[in-house]
């Protein structure tokens, strides 16, 4: 449930944070400016993250419009920008070789030596570099539409391309010289053994025999009593029917130069990293890091965030599980709110910065009467508070049941200068403060209010993989083994208009993903929900 709060203090992000500053910069190409992503609308700055988002129609400020070549520039720059670091950038001469994974394959010839595979040449499986998804697919004809996300006053159509995912018919890694470790850091997600299993299946499809996982995060570069666990098909087979992490998880890390010595060391020339914002600008750092020193490195992320706040992707793994389960916990608000006399359901969900779980799980679950989520301000005192709301509630349906999720309403609480050791700042329970400010409003008014307060959190991170989850996760992972034996480092794999597709990291992890408070689904959410504007 990681965010990227810590952005500002922590040093694998150093050097992304001069480049990928909001508002306009300068083309690698030329001098003139050029805008990068803003959060959607209505924008606060709270504590490094953006909670909330401001005006589309300032996304490209940087945009000379009245230039005929605008757009040409644009794509050019958008090219650049998502263009996928690769081994040959820092070793042009190294060979290309055939691929090793091929579905056509018979039994290995030599079981003794991977990589030997009786297979069909002309097998058209394979996805060529050029391939591209379309990362926008609606065309907005105004900037008032809901949702749009528009590119110039008049919301012009700019064609976005980002690479396909998948196997290529050439590799860079013979793999019986591949040593490849996988990593799971930040907190427990639904889905991790899932896409341990799946990177460790396709590596041995590949022909690699030499797959190791690091324990509990990046901690395990460092702490000498922490050992390399050897993995194979026969170890992962089963481990996608329990929840948590085979490999166990960490927050906080050493340094990047500790760890990439320990991959030196230990011979890893495939790493990859399961996480979400920060464990994926560590994997970033890690990446340019081996650049610096020569190493024929692949450093490949895969997105884990149960939050679904990584930009650019449909979802993140975990995220319809989590929602999935969270429909027990409002039931069960919803239970024993109706079953007392004026009872009200209080459930608190997962959501730093971004409100997806809440909502979806809202929308969902047809029983929620207050969806609460960080992106959009509200009171709780006051004729048009929350409060007021739910007396409305009792006296015209007798109970009531709010979701909230956890980065809500935090601008209430008293502030506090924790972090977490990921250097997340530590937020106050704004669950117990609607459940105590709820009873005490009744309690002043003469009404009596049965409060009842649930927080499913970690039930729901220790869960498995639901079957949506299982698939998405079981792509990822072999999306993973398929980009770094393709060449590519520096890069993570996810879900772009239910295509699969990769991405540079720097590009994704800039901010959390937002609701968007004027989107369709928010709209859709208060729709179920009937609330009003509690601001």
């Amino acid at each position: 449930m990681g965010s990227i709060s810590h952005v500002i203090t922590n040093p694998y992000l150093s050097h992304l944070t001069l480049k990928r500053s909001f508002g306009p910069r300068l083309s690698r190409s030329s001098s003139r400016l050029l805008p990068l992503p803003l959060p959607p609308a209505g924008a606060a700055k709270r504590g490094g993250v953006f909670a909330v988002v401001s005006s589309p129609s300032n996304s490209y400020a940087g945009i000379d419009f009245s230039d005929p070549d605008w757009k040409s520039k644009f794509q050019e720059d958008w090219e650049a920008r998502f263009r996928l670091p690769h081994l040959t950038d820092i070793f042009p001469d190294a060979p290309p070789i055939p691929s090793t994974f091929c579905l056509k394959m018979r039994t290995p010839i030599d079981r003794d030596f991977p990589g030997h595979y009786s297979y069909d040449e002309e097998w058209h499986g394979y996805i060529n570099n050029n391939d591209r998804v379309l990362l926008k697919t609606i065309y907005y004809s105004s900037p008032t539409s809901a949702g749009a996300e528009c590119i110039g006053p008049d919301c012009t159509w700019v064609e976005q391309w980002v690479h396909r995912a998948g196997p290529r018919e050439k590799i860079y890694y013979k793999p019986e010289e591949v040593k490849a470790a996988i990593v799971t850091c930040g907190g427990l997600c639904p889905g991790l053994n899932d896409v341990i299993r799946q990177i460790v299946i396709t590596l041995e499809i590949y022909g690699v025999k030499n797959i190791v996982g690091i324990p509990f995060g990046y901690r395990g570069f460092s702490d000498k009593e922490l050992t390399e666990v050897l993995l194979s098909r026969k170890v992962v087979q089963n481990i996608h029917l329990s929840g948590g992490s085979l490999l166990g998880v960490s927050r906080g890390a050493p340094g990047v130069s500790d760890i990439v010595d320990s991959l030196e060391e230990r011979g890893i020339n495939m790493l990859f990293v399961l996480g979400g914002n920060g464990t994926h600008a560590g994997a970033n750092a890690i990446h340019h890091e081996c650049r610096k020193r020569r190493m024929k490195v692949s450093v490949i992320g895969v997105p884990k965030t149960i939050d679904n706040d990584i930009l650019l992707m449909d979802k993140t793994f975990g995220f319809d599980t989590a929602v999935e389960e969270a429909q027990r916990a409002i039931n069960s608000a919803y239970i024993e709110a109706h079953s007392a006399y004026h009872g009200i359901g209080v459930v608190k969900l997962m959501g730093r910065s971004s409100g997806f779980i809440a909502m979806h799980a809202s929308l969902s679950s047809g029983q929620v009467d207050i969806c609460l989520i960080p992106e959009v301000a509200f009171n709780l005192h006051g004729p048009h508070g929350v409060l007021s709301h739910l007396k409305y509630l009792l006296e015209t349906k007798g109970s009531a049941v709010i979701c909230v999720a956890e980065g809500a309403g935090q601008n209430l609480l008293q502030k506090t200068n924790a972090t977490d050791a990921s250097g997340n700042i530590v937020f106050g329970d704004i669950g117990v403060y609607i459940q105590q400010e709820t009873k005490k409003y009744f309690k002043e008014i003469g009404v009596h209010a049965d409060v009842k307060y649930i927080d499913p959190t970690y039930m729901i991170r220790a869960i498995r993989a639901n079957a949506s989850d299982g698939i998405l996760c079981t792509v990822l992972g072999q999306n993973a083994v398929h980009g770094a034996f393709a060449g590519y480092s520096g890069i993570t794999v996810g879900l772009c208009n239910t295509h699969y597709a990769y991405f540079p990291i720097p590009e994704v992890i800039s901010h959390p993903r937002l609701v968007d408070p004027n989107s369709r689904m928010w709209h859709r959410c208060l729709t179920s929900t009937g609330q009003p504007d509690f601001d």
